[in-house]
């Protein structure tokens, strides 16, 4: 087995798919919260 070198490892795939994964979050509680404030104005 080879030794593991701290910093060696291309990782700029997980930084691209954590980088989407935040996007898509962040987008996804605007979305509630736009839907949360309509369900609040309509139905209020």
């Amino acid at each position: 087995m080879s030794k593991h070198e701290h910093g060696k490892m291309d990782i700029s795939v997980q930084e691209k798919t954590f980088a989407g994964y935040v996007k898509f979050t962040s987008w996804s509680i605007v979305a509630i919260i736009a839907v949360l404030i309509f369900l609040a104005i309509v139905g209020g």
